[in-house]
């Protein structure tokens, strides 16, 4: 009842609502965690990496570190692009704009769309004293910060997620890159959740396809244009 009651029927939740609220939970998310400064070197490399790669067809990108270990990225209904310090730890420039390649896809694809709205849906369970409204409600910094959380938590569905691998691998074929390095950086996620952090990796994976099948189309997708080889 809570999500009929803040409007949340197929028909009411639109794209623009989407992003408006993907905005304004990244914002509140900001504030919550370190954000790496301007001149600050994850900062410097991932402008460097991805600088000129903010605007696409039907979407526009802004990109910032979060100074985390953990191993992650994610990206949100308003373009809204937030790589973990302890991603670009592992992998190296090629690797990692095959994982962020990955995560603009679902911008590209809308997922991050469907996304905003399962974690406004969420949300708005939790908040059981939600007004009526046909319109999307305007929320705390609480809330917000919630819903943000329910964002980065919700999951996507195996095709959207091979979708957005098949982005990753057009992207980085597209604009030159070494598209061998989508294999490796699977090939490492499928090395660490035999690992130590393996518990945190499966949580973070278990949405997507096996780490090692994925590297495997990864390695069929380059051997079938004739640009595999080892990386």
């Amino acid at each position: 009842m809570g999500a009929v009651s803040k409007g949340i029927s197929g028909l009411t939740f639109s794209a623009a609502d989407a992003a408006a609220l993907a905005k304004s939970a990244v914002e509140q998310m900001d504030k919550e965690h370190e954000v790496a400064g301007p001149t600050d070197p994850y900062t410097l490399r991932l402008n460097r990496v991805f600088g000129k790669h903010t605007k696409g067809e039907g979407y526009t990108l802004n990109y910032k570190v979060y100074k985390i270990k953990d191993v992650n990225a994610f990206a949100c209904a308003d373009g809204s692009v937030r790589v973990y310090s302890g991603l670009m730890d592992i992998m190296d420039d090629n690797e990692l704009i095959a994982v962020i390649g990955h995560e603009i896809g679902h911008v590209a694809n809308n997922d991050t769309r469907d996304a905003m709205k399962a974690a406004y849906q969420k949300e708005a369970l939790i908040d059981a004293a939600a007004s009526q409204s046909n319109k999307v409600a305007t929320l705390t910094d609480s809330q917000y910060g919630k819903i943000g959380s329910a964002m980065i938590d919700s999951k996507h569905s195996r095709k959207q997620e091979s979708e957005a691998d098949l982005f990753a691998y057009n992207f980085m074929k597209k604009n030159g890159y070494d598209v061998n390095a989508e294999e490796s950086a699977f090939r490492i996620l499928a090395k660490m959740s035999e690992g130590a952090q393996s518990s945190f990796i499966d949580q973070m994976m278990s949405s997507h396809p096996d780490s090692q099948k994925r590297a495997d189309e990864a390695k069929k997708s380059a051997e079938k244009d004739g640009l595999y080889k080892p990386y």
